[in-house]
């Protein structure tokens, strides 16, 4: 449906909602965010759901928020690019909770993106990995790792992300690559910086909101890219993580700044 200002409604909620994972640890990660979220909005209920793997649903998150007297809930995909979750599921059962009491309204706020949160904290996570880096800026290369997806959009907000990192942080390049679903994939790009002799050190950054089988890949695919061009320094940069900043995304994305 199509949003309205916030100043329309009373009695709003916030549901969060997040892709789910079978890592213990993504998903303990996960309800952090939560908690910071809840911090963030502190007169506002905020209810966290997932879509595969755990509870609560969807629906269920959406009952909580409803007990709790809330007749207009603001829906936050914790998603960073617009894909199949966001622009089909996500609205496909939110359509069914609405229908079961059509005088309780939503809107759905964009995923997070390029919101200068998010972009302050890739820059925040490469810094930390540079510091360890023992070659000058001309001579390293940093590697950003999309999770993939076979959406156009997707895969053009993450390469205009490497762009805009290019422009903000001092190295000698800034490329893209995925781990799924679309191309390059990640293996081909670590081979292709590494033979091209213009760097002596590689970072890749996992571009992925908490741990998870994705990272561990593409941490496992570095390591063996390490082993075989054993010449060149390689790191890799730690994920975004439930950090105040990513927060700070979803509050603006819902209107809530």
């Amino acid at each position: 449906m199509t949003p309205k200002p916030n100043s329309e409604y009373t009695n709003t909620g916030v549901l969060l909602v997040g892709h789910g994972t079978r890592d213990a640890i993504g998903t303990r990660q996960f309800f952090e965010l939560e908690e910071r979220l809840s911090e963030r909005l502190p007169a506002i209920p905020v209810a966290a759901a997932l879509l595969e793997f755990q509870t609560p649903t969807i629906p269920e998150a959406w009952n909580q928020l409803i007990s709790l007297g809330v007749t207009h809930i603001h829906v936050a995909p914790l998603l960073l690019f617009a894909a199949g979750h966001a622009k089909q599921d996500i609205p496909a059962i939110l359509a069914e909770c609405q229908a079961e009491d059509p005088t309780l309204t939503f809107d759905q706020s964009r995923p997070l993106s390029r919101h200068a949160a998010i972009i302050d904290l890739v820059l925040q996570r490469l810094g930390e990995t540079l510091a360890s880096c023992q070659h000058p800026p001309r001579r390293t290369v940093i590697v950003m790792v999309g999770r993939g997806s076979h959406d156009p959009c997707a895969q053009a907000d993450m390469r205009i992300l490497s762009e805009i990192t290019a422009r903000k942080i001092d190295v000698a390049e800034v490329v893209t690559a995925f781990y799924a679903m679309a191309e390059p994939r990640l293996p081909a790009i670590l081979d292709e910086v590494a033979e091209t002799g213009r760097f002596d050190a590689v970072v890749v950054h996992p571009h992925l909101l908490f741990e998870g089988r994705l990272n561990q890949a593409i941490i496992r695919q570095t390591k063996e890219a390490a082993v075989k061009y054993r010449s060149l320094q390689w790191l890799t940069s730690a994920y975004l993580g439930p950090d105040a900043c990513i927060a700070d995304a979803i509050a603006a994305r819902i209107g809530m700044t």
